[in-house]
């Protein structure tokens, strides 16, 4: 696939295509969190399915299709651990649940990254800069506003603004917690 703005998601041949450049790659990112081959390989045709069903609202200017089609599978195999937690008593299935919540905590953090950096490319540079200085690099606020050359207030209000656009693209992403 030369570009994902080619993909009509709403065709047949289109999720077709979709499901042979994501389908393997999303299969095992579920099986790792679900440890259920069944379990995973429903998780990937709903995601699938919820692709096509909302083609409409695929963006591919808000993020690209992998993006997109990693955080519908996010949210399905976070449903799932939750369905799975609610239906068994504590006493049954403690151990096994812990260990797929660090297993999916390790996996959910390094797709949160991968989220939170696909979004930070979608805003501001004035934004984005602001964020990774002072949040990703923790530099302090007096040393960031200095090398910009502007007043403190003026980065405060970047970081401010930039957290929302961040927030406000991450929902546009599909991303929901």
């Amino acid at each position: 696939m030369t570009g994902h703005r080619e993909v009509d998601l709403g065709a047949e041949d289109g999720v077709r295509a979709a499901y042979a450049a994501h389908g393997p790659e999303l299969y095992r990112y579920a099986l790792r969190q679900v440890d259920d081959e069944g379990v995973a390989q429903e998780v990937v045709q709903e995601v699938f399915l919820r692709a096509w069903r909302s083609a409409d609202r695929f963006d591919p200017e808000l993020a690209s299709l992998r993006v997109w089609l990693f955080a519908i599978a996010r949210n399905l195999v976070l449903d799932h651990l939750r369905r799975v937690r609610r239906r068994r008593p504590a006493e049954h299935h403690g151990a096994l649940v812990d260990a797929a919540s660090a297993d999916l905590g390790f996996a959910d953090a390094a797709l949160d990254r991968w989220l939170v950096e696909e979004a930070l490319r979608r805003i501001s540079a004035d934004h984005r800069f602001a964020l990774v200085e002072t949040y990703l690099r923790g530099r302090s606020y007096p040393e960031v506003a200095a090398e910009l050359g502007v007043p403190q207030a003026t980065l405060r209000s970047r970081v401010y603004y930039g957290i929302k656009a961040l927030r406000l693209t991450l929902e546009e992403m599909g991303v929901t917690r």
